[in-house]
Parts: C-alpha cells; sequence; structure tokens
C-alpha cells in the first residue's frame, strides 16, 4: 500500500506516521507539508510545499497512491469562522479535489473529532464548519471516504502536539489518561490507536463512513464489529 500524510507534523499525523512505518504491508509514505520533518528516511519521503492551496507544481509526485491519511488542521481557538472555514473546509477540499482527480481509486480518510456536527446547522462554530467539510468529502468520489472523530487523544511514543494549549493541558492531565481511557473508553483514543486504525479501514473498508471514538478503538484492536 503506498501512502500520503498530511499533517505528519502533527500530534496525530505524527501517530499515524509511526504505526505507518512499522506496519510491513505498508511500502512507500510521502508525507506532504508546509515545512520539513525532523527525520525521514527508509520507505519514508517528504514533500515540502510553502503554498498548499496550490499543488499544481507537485502534482506529477502525488500520483499512484493507495490511501491519504489527512491529519492536518487548526484549532479554532480564538480564531474568526472564515479563517477557520479556511484553513479546515476550503483548504482540505482544495487538496482533496486534485487527489481524486489524480487518484480515483483511492481512500481518502479525514482526522475530524467527536461532535462535529453533520447537519452543519448547529451552533458551535467547529463542529458546524467540520460537519460541512465531512459532507464535502463524503460526496468527491473517491474509491472510499472515511471521517475519523476522536474525541481525547493519549500522545504515546514521545509525541507531543504542536499547540502549546494542548501541551499544556496534557502535561496537567497526562498522569490520569490512562485512567480516563480505562473508565470512559468512548471518548479517550490514542495516537497508536488512531494511526492502526486508519491503516486498517484503509485496507478493508468499514461498513459506515462516520467513524467515531469508541469504534475506533475496535478497529485498532482487530475487532471492527
Amino acid at each position: 500500500m503506498q501512502v500520503l500524510i498530511f499533517g505528519a507534523s502533527g500530534m496525530v499525523g505524527q501517530g499515524v506516521l509511526r504505526e505507518c512505518v512499522r506496519d510491513a504491508a505498508v511500502g512507500d509514505v510521502l508525507c506532504v507539508g508546509r515545512s520539513a520533518l525532523p527525520v525521514i528516511g527508509g520507505k519514508v519521503q517528504e514533500l515540502v510545499c510553502r503554498d498548499l492551496f496550490d499543488l499544481t507544481a507537485v502534482e506529477e509526485q502525488l500520483v499512484g497512491f493507495d490511501a491519504c491519511f489527512f491529519c492536518l488542521g487548526v484549532s479554532s481557538a480564538g480564531m474568526s469562522e472564515p479563517d477557520y472555514r479556511r484553513l479546515t473546509y476550503d483548504l482540505t477540499l482544495s487538496i482533496a479535489r486534485t487527489l481524486v482527480r489524480l487518484n480515483p481509486e483511492m481512500v481518502f480518510e479525514y482526522v475530524s473529532g467527536a461532535s462535529t456536527d453533520s447537519t452543519e446547522k448547529g451552533r458551535t462554530m467547529w463542529a458546524r464548519v467540520k460537519g460541512q467539510t465531512e459532507n464535502a468529502l463524503l460526496g468527491l468520489g473517491f474509491k472510499g471516504a472515511y471521517m475519523f472523530r476522536p474525541g481525547m487523544i493519549q500522545p504515546l511514543d514521545g509525541i507531543q502536539s504542536k499547540t502549546k494549549s494542548y501541551r499544556i493541558l496534557y502535561s496537567a492531565i497526562g498522569p490520569l489518561l490512562p485512567l480516563l481511557k480505562r473508565l470512559f473508553p468512548k471518548y479517550v483514543t490514542s495516537t497508536q490507536e488512531v494511526g492502526r486504525a486508519m491503516l486498517a479501514v484503509a485496507r478493508n473498508g468499514y461498513g459506515k463512513p462516520l467513524i467515531e471514538a469508541d469504534e475506533i478503538g475496535r478497529i485498532a484492536a482487530g475487532h471492527p464489529g
């Protein structure tokens, strides 16, 4: 399986990349982003593209992939709806439209979030915009499109969030996360589980396009039912 990862430098993206490296069934991995990753090599290559809204110059390098794991995203904290929409809906759809044209047999997996609003009419701004993004992706015509909706994510393998407020939060509650995960598996998952579940769904598909946090854990463990 040849894999594209957008957002491999983020917390979720790092977890997905680690699982791709560990999985012998994954062939080449191309990480696309605005800045270089600290460490690459082996089957992992990178493509630095300063303007992700315009992939015209690098399209030839984006052909021949079986799956795209789209982990690129921003926090809505302090952002206006137009700004958040540009970096969430507009950017994601711009990239996805290019990829489905270049790789019509691709499986596209988008990291969304718990409580995303599929009706697009709710009062919570980020949830509404995420819902619009999910719905638009599902209509693009990929061979398969799946929206992953993790809740709280436990970072493993030394992974840290790039967002300062999240790092502070995880520093404060980090020791409690293993307990919270055991008590509330429906709401807490891990970077390992997200990566393993995304790989499993890319290979085998799933019965529905919206995948919630508790389903992510079951899929990662090999028990999707």
